[in-house]
């Protein structure tokens, strides 16, 4: 399909049709990924309370080298779908090469200091004294992988981005495949423990960037090109305007888990190990619905580069409805099962299981706002709402959840811990009705009035 044939199908097919069609791929990939994220948790779950609290730990510095990888693959691919939406080809090629080689260079750059600076890092991160060496260990070899894992994210959500989420999905659920395959090996069969893990991680994605680079050849997609990078003012300030609500919302969701470490920390390694099972979790049943939401965001971008307002209006009320009801689901399920859930990562320490427990039946009573809070926040990044998207994205894990952690737990001891997320949902979409209603007006106000001078030059 070339970019025209794309285009017409971008702009004319039926909303829920066309949402669907793009969100199928993109539900599989996050969902897919969001296993192999817990596969490492799972399988080092079979070796001691310190390996699993080391996990966790370090994976607040993975949700950073993803916020890069996000930034540019969102800052990047936001423009490309507006750009391919108003038929300006050439500008959308340059954007693809400054996203793909810079996110490269500063997967680079984390690599080498978070190498170099490890000790410190992983204190900083929340390791306590028995902690300490298995985060060493897993987070020295995860740093390597940190190039091929931010440009991959950009490459996914270029594609992504020009519609064609079946060829991000091969690249993505591939490599996902592969590291589930190879944790058991590593850690049990070689013998490697908590490194193995790492190195399968690592592993996995060096193949998911060179499958991904493979599927931008094809279909017609935007080839990245040395010759179009284009470093320059304007394109920075797109890549920021595009990035930055990502960059805030998977930033200061890692900041928030060393909060949390550190928090949890002051309880024992057993409510570290806990609180971290939770995350993988909660972000386990989040990535069916951010995969929803992606397959909407192509179509939000394109539609509004087109001036269609209406089909983006259509696009963000179906999005919620039908996430809405998905996430009471989820949430009934998990509360009522939550021990069974939880026990399944590390069933051999009770207090892990009652700590989780707990944990997770709260998230679970607000964990359906979640709808509209992730369909605001992907449709005012899609348009280039930049500071709007940002507050959103940022308020969940950020400018509420890191204030709250501080507060409820000096107040409630581990059980303010444990309830932070809960609370700090409630005030997200407080914030986030406002915000995205004002837009939506906006976008209702802009299509009257272009009916009115279409029906005018009639």
């Amino acid at each position: 399909m070339n970019q025209e044939e794309k285009y017409i199908q971008m702009t004319t097919t039926p909303i829920p049709k066309l949402v669907c069609s793009l969100a199928v791929p993109t539900i599989i990939s996050m969902l897919v990924t969001s296993f192999y994220n817990m596969a490492d948790t799972f399988f080092v779950g079979k070796l001691d309370t310190q390996s699993t609290a080391a996990v966790g730990v370090a994976f607040s510095m993975m949700a950073i080298i993803q916020a890069v990888g996000f930034f540019f693959g969102h800052g990047s691919g936001n423009y490309i779908s507006r750009k391919l939406g108003s038929r300006e080809l050439s500008e959308a090629s340059t954007m693809a090469a400054n996203g793909f080689f810079l996110s490269l260079l500063s997967g680079a750059v984390i690599a080498l200091f978070g190498i170099v600076f490890i000790n410190p890092l992983s204190v900083a991160l929340g390791s306590t004294p028995t902690i300490l060496p298995y985060t060493k260990k897993y987070l020295g070899i995860i740093l390597l992988g940190s190039p091929f894992m931010t440009s991959s994210l950009v490459l996914n959500n270029q594609l992504r981005f020009q519609g064609r989420a079946s060829f991000a999905m091969v690249g993505i659920v591939t490599g996902a495949v592969l590291n589930i395959v190879l944790d058991p090996i590593l850690i049990f069969g070689f013998h490697m423990g908590i490194s193995g893990a790492a190195v399968a991680t690592v592993t996995s994605q060096f193949c998911s960037f060179l499958l991904l680079i493979m599927m931008t050849r094809k279909g017609g997609s935007i080839v990245i090109r040395f010759k179009n990078l284009k470093v320059n003012t304007y394109f920075l300030k797109e890549i920021f305007r595009g990035g930055i609500p990502s960059l805030c919302r998977q930033g200061l969701a890692s900041i928030a888990v060393i909060f949390l470490n550190h928090a949890a920390g002051s309880y024992g390694d057993a409510a570290i190990a806990g609180m971290s099972i939770v995350n993988r979790i909660t972000m386990f049943a989040n990535s069916a619905l951010i995969g929803f939401g992606q397959g909407f965001q192509p179509v939000c971008g394109f539609n509004y580069g087109a001036k269609l307002f209406e089909r983006v209006r259509e696009g963000f009320y179906f999005c919620v409805k039908y996430a809405f009801v998905f996430l009471v689901v989820i949430s009934a399920l998990c509360g009522i099962f939550a021990p069974e859930i939880v026990a399944l990562f590390r069933k051999e320490d009770q207090a892990v299981i009652e700590t989780g427990t707990l944990a997770l039946r709260l998230q679970c009573i607000t964990f359906p706002l979640n709808a509209w809070i992730v369909m605001s926040n992907m449709m005012l990044q899609s348009i280039g709402k930049a500071l709007k998207a940002s507050v959103i994205a940022g308020a969940r894990q950020g400018y509420f959840f890191i204030p709250l952690i501080l507060i409820l737990s000096k107040c409630f001891g581990l059980f303010g811990v444990q309830m932070t997320q809960a609370v700090a949902d409630i005030c997200t979409l407080a914030v986030s009705v406002p915000l995205a209603l004002s837009v939506l007006n906006e976008m209702k106000i802009a299509a009257k009035t272009k009916e009115e001078v279409s029906a005018c030059g009639k």
